[in-house]
């Protein structure tokens, strides 16, 4: 405060009412007491210690006469969790998976340190299969796990259950978990509560709406399309394409005429989803349809010396064609009549082709010469109907045997093709078929095959991995170019294999033409292997209920 004397400046010396006190004393502060002075004082030389008197008591006042704000509302209680808790060793366990993080190592080489996050979905499903519950302290490193991994997500929030969903509410980093949960978390309306229901149908946000309706699909299919009809020419266009997606749980006969009434909408997306949904119904009168019209293009030629199976595609794509699904304009560098025929023959039954083709097998029909480079085509075709409808002999027919020497099978046009097909497999025949492959072809084709097998890997295969990576370490190339197996091996082979491998954890004498060092990696890989083998046989032991 300054206190040099500015002439003319009258001292003030009037006090101001109660309310402007403070104004008053903040305005001399930055004037300085030289130019004006607090209220009550007539000596200059005592303004400065008065002015700090008077902010100290209106500081005291201000406070001492504050009304307290109103307090906020007390924090409900997380529900309840009526699971059993966790066995301490398998909690021990589940601290130390969640604490490795990516990239806590040094850089690209991995050593003999197994993987704990790759870990952690296996121990998630286990946890949940034995239906504990999450341990508390555990809550906050689940969710920021989930928070950066969407595929341990569903997982992740069944383990942690309710209390999960509380903590959401109250950190908006973990808000995902309120919009991964049906109803946002909230318990949403059984059949006994028929008047909530209808309400938050329509009502509810979008979110809650969908959740809604899968809830009520996988209890009761009619229901759902009873509930769905009440608003259907009242929703947005992206909605309904986003409702008539939740009639693929429990597709059925019944649908069919809400199905074909979707036919006619205005979107055509939404056509074309019914129109997918009503191919996958053998029995659908669209599918009668598009057998008829897929019928008359393909016939088999008796006036060859082998009969041979001839195509004649659309000349057209007429209305009625699009009204069933049939997508008028071709993607760049496709035949129209190839785009339409392809479309026909996948809408189609697989049932068709037995009656249409002479009573022949899928196999033989298969195996049946296809004129004019048709061949590719129809059997890209096939492939996606026999997906689609979920049908094991066309599969196992368009696969062939796991020895033919084409990468794409005699009916698959891709690796990725043929995983699909064998996703309509069963597990133990899936298993069989990826094992005779690798038998023949090895590993560097099988990744994509390997992928839809299910876990653990069955005994043959199992061994069929172990035994061509170990052909691949005598072959001296480096262990790198097989990573993605490798890794796929360490969560998905059958701890009992780590017997097989003590062997291959010895440094290997390299042949003339190895690559420098090869034998040392491999060691090291087989060895993290074996580590991480035997760590996940203790994670089973732990998660063992008493």
């Amino acid at each position: 405060m300054n206190e040099t004397a500015v002439p003319g400046t009258p001292a003030a010396t009037k006090t101001p009412p109660d309310g402007n006190r403070w104004e008053e004393l903040v305005t001399v502060a930055l004037l300085g007491t030289a130019r004006r002075t607090p209220s009550g004082v007539t000596a200059r030389r005592d303004a400065p210690t008065a002015l700090l008197d008077a902010a100290a008591v209106e500081t005291v006042r201000r406070r001492a006469g504050m009304r307290p704000g109103r307090a906020a509302a007390r924090i409900e209680p997380a529900a309840e969790d009526s699971r059993p808790a966790l066995p301490s060793a398998a909690a021990r366990r589940l601290t130390m998976l969640l604490a490795d993080r990516p990239g806590a190592g040094s850089g690209g080489r991995r050593g003999t340190t197994p993987d704990l996050m790759e870990l952690l979905p296996q121990w998630l499903a286990t946890a949940n299969r034995h239906g504990f519950a999450a341990p508390a302290p555990a809550l906050p490193a689940l969710l920021d796990a989930a928070r950066g991994r969407t595929d341990i997500r569903p997982a992740v929030l069944a383990f942690a259950g309710p209390r999960a969903l509380w903590l959401a509410r109250l950190n908006a980093d973990w808000r995902f978990a309120l919009r991964a949960a049906p109803g946002g978390g909230a318990a949403l309306p059984g059949p006994e509560e028929p008047e909530r229901m209808r309400e938050l149908w329509e009502e509810g946000l979008f979110a809650e709406r969908v959740a809604l309706l899968a809830a009520v699909r996988g209890r009761d299919a009619g229901a759902a399309r009873d509930l769905l009809a009440t608003t259907w020419a009242s929703e947005r266009a992206e909605d309904r394409l986003m409702f008539l997606d939740s009639l693929r749980t429990g597709l059925c006969a019944a649908d069919e005429p809400f199905l074909e009434q979707a036919l006619a909408d205005r979107s055509r997306n939404v056509r074309s989803t019914a129109a997918e949904l009503l191919s996958a119904l053998p029995a659908s009168a669209l599918a009668g349809r598009m057998a008829e019209r897929a019928g008359s293009c393909v016939a088999v030629d008796h006036t060859r010396g082998t009969p041979t199976i001839v195509v004649e595609a659309p000349h057209e794509c007429d209305p009625g064609m699009e009204r069933d699904g049939v997508v008028a304009k071709a993607p760049a560098r496709r035949g129209e009549r190839s785009w339409w025929l392809g479309q026909l023959v996948d809408a189609a039954p697989l049932g068709t082709w037995s009656r249409r083709l002479g009573g022949r097998t899928p196999e033989e029909i298969v195996a049946l010469p296809v004129a004019d480079d048709w061949r590719d085509e129809l059997h890209a075709a096939w492939c996606r109907a026999a997906v689609r409808q979920r049908d094991p002999s066309w599969s196992r027919a368009l696969l062939g045997t796991p020895a033919v020497p084409e990468a794409g099978g005699p009916g698959a046009m891709s690796l990725a093709e043929r995983a699909k097909l064998l996703s309509t497999l069963g597990a133990a025949e899936r298993a069989e078929w990826v094992a005779g492959f690798i038998a023949v072809h090895g590993l560097s084709e099988a990744f994509q095959l390997l992928g839809v097998c299910a876990v653990p890997w069955a005994g043959p295969l199992g061994r069929a991995v172990v035994d061509a990576l170990n052909i691949a370490r005598d072959a001296g190339s480096y262990p790198w170019s097989f990573s993605g197996v490798m890794g796929l091996a360490e969560r998905c082979l059958d701890p009992a294999e780590a017997i097989r491998l003590e062997a291959l954890t010895a440094v290997p004498d390299e042949p003339e033409h190895a690559a420098p060092g090869a034998g040392g990696y491999w060691a090291e890989s087989f060895q993290r292997l074996l580590t991480t083998l035997r760590l996940r046989a203790t994670i089973q032991t732990e998660l063992t209920p008493p």
